[in-house]
């Protein structure tokens, strides 16, 4: 695991009024909105934005999100370090973000944040957002794209046993952010000298939905399909050079797991994290691609489609500290898919 950090900017003054903050970071975006545009607002309401998401009272937090605002209100894509809503869910527990008034979308967000943190949300209590994949639920990864089952809101065994839950998401401070990023592989440990098959052709027609999920994790991935194992899924992807001796091996789901999190939250050597919560809706989004590309599959399919799953990955000369190598196989329906990438600081 490697941790990348970011620092900026000056911690809240103590004897200011989180209430004028608040107000003063109103003005400031709408007035940004008005005379650049939505990436204008962004970017200079960012700073303001953290101090009140770290520091404020949580409803006065939560207000940020508030659509009474107009342009003056945070979006889930407001952001200094990171995303003002993981801001505010990494520093809350359910107990009190449950109560606030916010948008169904940063709510759900925000509740993922927790799960993933080690809450389990699923006691029955009131105002607990519907996982994402419910009917009316909001929060939906990709427009256009089939939702996953719903997301259980707590942690499965595989997806805990890979990291640690201080891990899972982004620490924030007042000048900055420290994110563990999880390459794969991490090293060469249970690696070995490997004789990559020849690769077999990209499957035909269509592109399967699996094979753009994967894709989408984030901006310097690239993915493929086949009909065959994952060693020759991998050959697609790995340089021909590594084919003769490759250092690669196979690992479990739960190994892999936290790579893709971290990949499916946009985070890279230029790009801040999107959320960990994105990483994981978009995680699961994949793997119900790849049980049913219709996106009919049940939760009890997405499941089993996990327990099957054969893994693999390998090393690349060019690999620093931004990598990602991976094949995935279905034994079960004898596609196989590659996910590669590299991204330099």
């Amino acid at each position: 695991m490697i941790t990348h950090e970011e620092s900026k900017g000056r911690a809240p003054g103590a004897d200011r009024r989180w209430t004028e903050l608040l107000d003063s970071y109103r003005r400031a975006r709408a007035a940004a909105a008005v005379c650049g545009g939505e990436r204008a607002a962004v970017e200079r309401s960012a700073a303001l934005g953290h101090e009140l998401a770290l520091g404020a009272p949580a409803p006065v937090a939560a207000a940020l999100f508030d659509p009474v605002a107009g342009l003056g209100a945070a979006g889930e894509s407001d952001g200094w370090v990171g995303p003002l809503w993981e801001v505010v869910a990494a520093r809350q527990p359910w107990a009190v973000l449950a109560g606030l008034k916010l948008p169904e979308p940063v709510r759900t967000l925000m509740a993922h944040t927790r799960v993933l943190l080690g809450e389990d949300l699923t006691g029955g209590r009131p105002a607990v957002p519907r996982p994402l994949g419910a009917p009316g639920a909001g929060g939906d990864p990709g427009a256009g794209q089939a939702l996953p089952p719903a997301v259980p809101l707590v942690l499965l065994p595989w997806e805990q046993a890979g990291w640690e839950a201080v891990d899972r998401v982004t620490a924030y401070r007042a000048d900055g952010a420290a994110t563990p990023h999880f390459p794969l592989p991490d090293s060469r440990e249970g690696l070995g000298p490997t004789r990559l098959p020849e690769p077999g052709p990209p499957l035909p027609g269509p592109e399967q939905p699996a094979t753009a999920a994967l894709r989408g994790l984030c901006g310097w991935l690239d993915a493929r399909c086949l009909r065959g194992t994952a060693p020759q899924a991998a050959a697609l992807l790995a340089p021909a050079a590594l084919r003769a001796e490759a250092t690669a091996g196979y690992l479990p789901f739960a190994a892999a797991y936290p790579a893709l999190v971290r990949a499916g939250s946009g985070a890279g050597a230029y790009g801040r994290s999107g959320g960990a919560a994105r990483g994981r809706l978009a995680v699961w989004q994949a793997l119900a691609a790849m049980a049913d590309p219709a996106g009919h599959c049940t939760l009890a399919e997405l499941l089993a489609l996990v327990a099957r799953l054969r893994c693999f990955t390998w090393c690349e000369p060019a690999d620093e500290v931004w990598h990602l190598h991976l094949a995935l196989e279905d034994p079960a329906t004898g596609l196989a898919w590659a996910v590669s990438g590299c991204d330099y600081d």
